[in-house]
């Protein structure tokens, strides 16, 4: 038999060392082994071998005493394009150079940043209390024609392992697939066929029907449809009213999702019992920001049903649902793209084009911010560019309970909003994790790893729990800034940041979390670090410290969450002037 062609997905070796120089030559020959186990050539080889002893050594020489009973641990991954090495230390960090220099014969350091430098193609240092990471990339000149037994035997277990994840990453990787090929969308129906079939095996649907408006907004028509009978003749808005028994005009005109199921079935004079009797499903409205565009309907007929049920007995557990709505957003921003391609010839098209995507960003964020008896809660979120990576949320879990969430995707953009968008939907897709912020921040770092990494780009988090009857948050952060907590009666202003990696940068990464018992009038702060970073014209930060100093002064003045939202949009405008954002600014602020 043929050998297999190699997998795309990396093989991976994990590795610790004592914090010890002697244990680093055997740390550093294992590597070697795996690597040419891999196919890689003498040269990739000696490269990472050089590079990895110098990084090794490091971590170790630098180590304070305090921390050397501490292992440094070691990844490799390598593939057919690439090898990564991981090197994680406990050191106290140090600044890294964008490019070394060689130092003078006489200096004794610097050699070592400067040979990994040149050694490796691609260097990164990620710092981060109590552990940091120094990344280090090596290009291979070729990719093998064939894999070795270990690794195809490794890809077998993986792909067994990646069948049994949920259906939010299955709507990850879809998304990603489709995100590739976007700006070369030339048949927007053959798109939206691929998408929603996808769509109908995620969920475990058996059927479609894509509606969008027509140019006046009077009907809606049938797009796209899973097969030819659900191409059903149009219906119009105007005649809806209580006694049009439509599904697909109930959702259109309250702007709300609609369930048909076993209590709720399909009228008699719906369009679609004649196609699709006694089917159970659900209808979603699309929009494109404030602008209805749309539904989209997938159900299941009693075959389906029988063999492909939810949790619980529900047509689409909780999880599934918020994979229609991902989807739904995501297609919308397509067709909106196409109807703007149609309409507008001559204008400015890429800022139009954001502008959109700007609009069904916001329609994102909470358009009611949930109450909690004792609380009040207040948001800001702009961004730098038309679209940007800063994102807030706030999760009811019951009466007394909700997890409040603030994030910042590295970079801006469309990118930046693409990778937003996904950790919403897998956030609100995990209910059973919103009381542990710690747990969650796992579960969703391991599904976004390959992606993010992948791609280079990473997200900083912060969650927090809140009891309103215990009048206690429990708090965890991936690399995210600190959380700041201020009382009315004054007193210095205490910053919480519990430890953990951003999300993208290690794959089993710890993620810490701590307990705050809130006192009376006390005033929380969460934000995303476009406001330490905001510049004046003179090119001057708005700084941290002052962040907490305006804080510290303005707890003791200001009496509701909202007074405190406005007084700080009034002081960054003050402060950044005429001078326009150069990173995205959100801020979620609580009192009670």
């Amino acid at each position: 038999m043929a050998d297999s062609p190699v997998s795309s997905r990396p093989a991976a070796l994990r590795l610790t060392l004592a914090c010890e120089l002697g244990e680093v030559r055997r740390v550093a020959a294992e590597v070697r082994h795996f690597l040419a186990a891999h196919g890689c050539d003498a040269a990739e080889i000696n490269a990472c071998d050089l590079a990895l002893v110098e990084a090794c050594n490091n971590a170790i020489k630098y180590t304070p005493p305090a921390a050397k009973e501490k292992t440094v641990a070691v990844e490799c991954l390598c593939d057919w394009a690439r090898i990564d090495l991981r090197i994680h230390d406990h050191t106290a960090g140090f600044d890294w150079p964008v490019k070394a220099e060689l130092p003078d014969p006489e200096c004794e350091s610097g050699r070592g940043v400067y040979l990994m430098q040149t050694l490796m193609d691609e260097t990164k240092y990620f710092r981060a209390a109590g552990e940091n990471v120094l990344f280090l990339r090596k290009h291979r000149a070729a990719r093998p024609a064939t894999a070795p037994k270990e690794l195809r035997e490794s890809d077998r277990v993986i792909s067994e392992m990646v069948e049994e994840l949920s259906s939010c990453y299955e709507s990850l990787s879809a998304i990603f697939r489709y995100s590739s090929a976007q700006t070369n969308i030339r048949d927007l129906n053959d798109f939206a066929h691929r998408l929603l079939t996808d769509l109908l095996n995620i969920t475990g649907a058996d059927w479609f029907t894509l509606r969008l408006t027509s140019h006046d907004h009077s009907r809606l028509f049938v797009f796209a449809a899973s097969e030819p009978a659900l191409e059903l003749a149009p219906l119009s808005r105007e005649e809806y009213s209580p006694t049009v028994k439509s599904v697909e005009l109930e959702a259109a005109t309250s702007r709300r999702e609609v369930w048909f199921d076993a209590e709720h079935p399909l009228a008699a004079q719906d369009p679609l019992t004649s196609v699709k009797p006694d089917s159970h499903g659900l209808v979603h409205p699309i929009f494109g920001g404030e602008d209805f565009i749309g539904t989209l309907t997938i159900g299941k007929t009693p075959a389906a049903r029988a063999t492909r049920r939810g949790h619980s007995g529900s047509v689409f557990t909780a999880g599934q649902t918020n994979v229609v709505g991902t989807f739904a957003d995501f297609l919308a921003i397509q067709v909106m793209n196409a109807r703007f391609h149609e309409e507008q010839v001559t204008s400015r098209l890429v800022a139009h084009e954001l502008d959109i995507a700007n609009n069904i960003q916001q329609s994102m964020l909470p358009k009611e911010l949930p109450a909690l008896p004792g609380f009040q809660l207040a948001a800001f979120c702009r961004s730098a560019h038309q679209v940007g990576g800063d994102f807030y949320d706030v999760l009811r879990i019951n009466d007394h309970e909700q997890l409040l969430v603030i994030t910042d995707v590295m970079g801006k953009g469309v990118p930046a909003a693409m990778f937003a968008v996904i950790l919403r939907t897998m956030l609100r897709a995990s209910p059973e994790l919103a009381s542990q912020p710690a747990a969650l921040l796992t579960r969703v770092n391991r599904l976004l790893f390959e992606e993010l990494s992948g791609v280079d780009m990473f997200i900083t988090a912060q969650l927090a729990h809140l009891n309103s009857t215990t009048r206690r948050m429990v708090a965890a952060s991936a690399g995210h800034c600190p959380l700041l907590l201020a009382t009315a009666s004054g007193g210095p202003v205490r910053e919480l940041s519990p430890e953990g990696m951003p999300l993208g940068i290690q794959h089993d990464t710890h993620f810490a979390e701590e307990t705050l018992d809130l006192p009376p009038q006390c005033r929380v702060l969460f934000y995303t670090d476009g406001l330490a970073e905001a510049l004046n014209a003179s090119g001057e930060r708005f700084g941290q410290d002052r962040l907490v100093q305006w804080f510290q002064t303005a707890a003791r003045t200001a009496t509701s969450a909202e007074q405190l939202k406005r007084e700080l949009t009034d002081v960054l405008a003050q402060f950044q002037a005429t001078k326009l954002l150069s990173d995205d600014q959100t801020y979620l602020i609580m009192s009670g």
